[in-house]
């Protein structure tokens, strides 16, 4: 099944963004006001852009990011104009990506001159498909990465498919560097970490992307990651420029990564000794001590008795304990504890609310 992320021009002149699997009978119903909300009141109204993704999330993405769009970037992207594109969205982000880069590493606290390795860079040798290149994109933010460099993309660059699936990661797009080989792409680097499943006849020392993550971070001068195209994967010599080969466990009988899934992989090892914002810990709270716990069970176990649970009574003993055991494993808390007490207390005693 596919699915269509779409844009309507509306007779106010406003934009409506959406998706859908079926988009012909989407936009229909549209136009006979079936769909309540934005657009029953804006008919008659235009299809001006659609794009097909493979899957509900992808379009469901790349909906919410166009909705963030100014104006003039949205019909940037309705001509296929790529330059009015990104300068759209240089002017929006340029400000922010200012501010944000001294952050990405130190959690809030700005990195000085003495700070030691910067961030890899993620090569794409010769990627295929715009979208790859978003998706990559997407996945470098995610963990913390911005930098992004292409060698000879097949369809050329600036790609307008890049920018839906790049799902808010548009200025590492528009700062990719382009350029004819990958001897060039990473000329200013000492450390190069070609990714491939198979060593392709090359010796050449061979790292898990944890180890490579080790290594970077201890490194002195700039490090790559090198991914090839989607198909066919790295070529010997690329892989001959590469001081490691990077490589992980994989299904050998199903061995093949998606460009953004290989990304995302060394991204995220490399992330893991970065100083990015961690999720919140909750406090789960001290659990209840063992008087609390006692008297939560005494208060189940005279309901039971109350309504003949222990039965046949030569098995009463063994019930209990097994009851015990299993409301003494989840290490209530005290909140926790008068929580299910309460609820114990109203069972007994029913009422109407």
């Amino acid at each position: 099944m596919t699915f269509h992320t779409y844009m309507l021009h509306c007779a106010d002149g406003s934009y409506y963004l959406g998706h859908s699997d079926n988009l012909e009978q989407r936009i229909a119903q549209h136009q006979a006001g079936e769909i309540a909300g934005y657009t029953q009141s804006r008919r008659p109204m235009t299809l001006v852009w659609s794009q097909e993704f493979s899957s509900r999330d992808e379009a469901l993405s790349a909906e919410q990011q166009i909705k963030g769009w100014s104006r003039k970037k949205k019909e940037g992207l309705i001509a296929g104009d790529w330059d009015a594109i990104r300068q759209a969205a240089r002017k929006s982000f340029d400000m922010g990506l200012r501010q944000a880069q001294p952050l990405l590493r130190t959690n809030g606290s700005k990195m000085t001159d003495n700070t030691p390795t910067p961030s890899p860079v993620i090569v794409l040798v010769r990627p295929q498909l715009g979208e790859n290149i978003g998706k990559a994109a997407r996945a470098m933010l995610n963990f913390g990465l911005t930098e992004m460099r292409l060698v000879s993309p097949r369809d050329g660059w600036p790609n307008p498919d890049a920018g839906p699936t790049a799902a808010g990661a548009d200025f590492i797009l528009d700062q990719a560097q382009v350029y004819e080989t990958l001897a060039d792409a990473v000329a200013d680097c000492a450390h190069v970490y070609a990714t491939t499943v198979r060593k392709r006849g090359v010796t050449k020392p061979v790292v898990t992307p944890e180890e490579a993550a080790r290594e970077v971070h201890a490194a002195q001068g700039r490090c790559a990651y090198v991914f090839g195209p989607e198909r066919s994967g790295l070529e010997t010599e690329d892989v001959a420029l590469a001081r490691k080969i990077l490589t992980v466990p994989i299904n050998p009988e199903f061995g093949s990564l998606n460009l953004a899934q290989a990304v995302i992989l060394c991204a995220y090892e490399w992330s893991k000794q970065a100083d990015l914002k961690q999720p919140t810990i909750t406090d789960l709270g001290e659990p209840a001590p063992q008087v609390e716990l006692e008297g939560m069970i005494e208060q189940l176990d005279a309901l039971l008795v109350k309504v003949g649970y222990f039965f046949p009574p030569d098995r009463a003993g063994a019930t209990r304990l097994t009851l015990r055991n299993l409301l003494t494993k989840p290490g209530w808390n005290h909140l926790e504890v008068r929580t299910l007490r309460g609820v114990l207390s109203h069972l007994n005693r029913p009422r109407e609310r």
